[in-house]
């Protein structure tokens, strides 16, 4: 188990205050401090802040908000920056995206489709599929989208990069606060090494992982109580890296699964997903079962053998986790395609009530089927992930929010 990123969560105010960098690189360098005296390896150190559109009033200011905040935080040894998410409340917002990731290298965005409490927004839908098509091209291997994501019903907080923001009505630019993103695969594949049924399976994970919490959270507390911080929590997502010591799907093969994307799949995940649920520990972000395509090389061989489709996904993500990740889509994906596939995830989420993320990687210059090759050490090689989507027609097109109530609230309310 590593600590993926440990993010400190600010209110850079505008233009940005270079006391806020500098206090936020100081409390992040103290923690990872702190974890490797402990010999717990820290991957990256980073600054998430209150939604963009809330600091800035057009596009102009934007690309300075996001150019200016990338070079004050390299002093300060932070090493990605996440600026939010654009609001349905301000369209507008949307369209500075693409910009502001041409502009800069380690800054990351994202746009809110659906809220927490269950509102689509379809315009804002659009306005995210318009956002990674036209990302696309920015960098070699859509690359640019690596840096987007569109979110539905995720709280602030969560310490995994796009998706992380500051919540604005606690963000007070003299306090800051900060949260652990895990990369814990390897903890699932060696809990399902031995085990001799799915009981033990579950047992093994759960106590692994609050072994491994009891010592970060104590950590975390001790350091937040010297800094005069806010320690939100664990987002113990079982993130993997792309080897087979640290690959989800091939945790999930070593409960039986002979290949991720087959039937065994769902329920292999979802024994995953429950066993994170049963530990104890401080919670944030969405600490459930990540399976991002590129980040693992089962999942990703898997993908490049036909075995594993974005349904299968989409479907996995029911029971488990954070949704769409790192999927590689055929460079001439359309804008109206992308929507449709964002509308189902939405709308997954909201039915659910749970948080899920989209970052789709439409590969330029590529078709379903093609190899995609990375000289990149956080990214297996794969193939182009078919997209079995059509542009949406009737009431689907409006643009006007709707709610839909989580189930288990609709049927309490009934």
């Amino acid at each position: 188990m590593e600590i993926r990123s440990i993010t400190v969560f600010a209110h850079p105010g505008y233009p940005p205050r270079k006391g806020v960098f500098r206090q936020a690189g100081e409390l992040a360098n103290t923690l990872r401090l702190v974890y490797e005296a402990a010999d717990i390896p820290v991957q990256t150190t980073r600054l998430a802040t209150i939604p963009f559109p809330l600091l800035v009033k057009n596009n102009r200011e934007a690309r300075h908000l996001a150019q200016e905040t990338e070079a004050l935080a390299a002093p300060h040894g932070l090493d990605y920056l996440s600026l939010g998410p654009a609001l349905p409340g301000n369209p507008a917002t949307y369209t500075w995206i693409p910009e502001m990731l041409s502009a800069t290298q380690k800054v990351f965005l994202s746009g809110v489709m659906a809220t927490s409490e269950g509102t689509i927004h379809p315009a804002a839908i659009r306005a995210c599929a318009e956002v990674i098509h036209a990302a696309a091209p920015l960098e070699a291997n859509g690359f640019a989208n690596l840096r987007f994501a569109a979110l539905a019903g995720v709280p602030p907080h969560a310490p995994f990069f796009p998706a992380a923001y500051a919540e604005p009505r606690r963000a007070d630019p003299g306090v800051l606060g900060f949260a652990l993103a895990l990369e814990a695969a390897d903890l699932a594949v060696q809990a399902f090494r031995q085990a001799a049924d799915i009981p033990q399976a579950q047992r093994n994970l759960t106590a692994a992982i609050e072994e491994h919490a009891g010592r970060l959270v104590r950590l975390a507390e001790t350091v937040a109580q010297k800094r005069q911080a806010t320690f939100f929590g664990l987002d113990f997502s079982l993130a993997p890296f792309p080897d087979e010591a640290t690959s989800l799907g091939a945790a999930m093969e070593r409960l039986g699964v002979p290949q991720v994307g087959l039937h065994g799949s769902l329920s292999a995940a979802a024994i995953l997903a429950a066993a994170i649920d049963a530990a104890r520990f401080p919670r944030v972000g969405f600490s459930g079962l990540m399976l991002p395509v590129l980040e693992d090389a089962t999942l990703a061989h898997r993908a490049a053998q036909g075995t594993l489709s974005v349904k299968d996904l989409l479907l996995y993500s029911a029971v488990c986790g954070t949704g769409l990740d790192t999927l590689p889509l055929p460079g001439d994906a359309t804008a109206e395609q992308l929507s449709a596939v964002l509308y189902d995830l939405a709308t997954l989420a909201a039915r659910l009530g749970k948080p899920l993320t989209a970052r789709l990687m439409p590969m330029p210059g590529k078709k379903p089927g093609d190899a995609v090759m990375f000289d990149f050490p956080y990214f297996a090689n794969s193939r182009v992930l078919a997209l079995e989507a059509r542009p949406l027609q009737g009431a689907l097109l409006g643009r006007a929010p709707f709610a839909l109530k989580a189930r288990g609230q609709a049927r309490r309310n009934a």
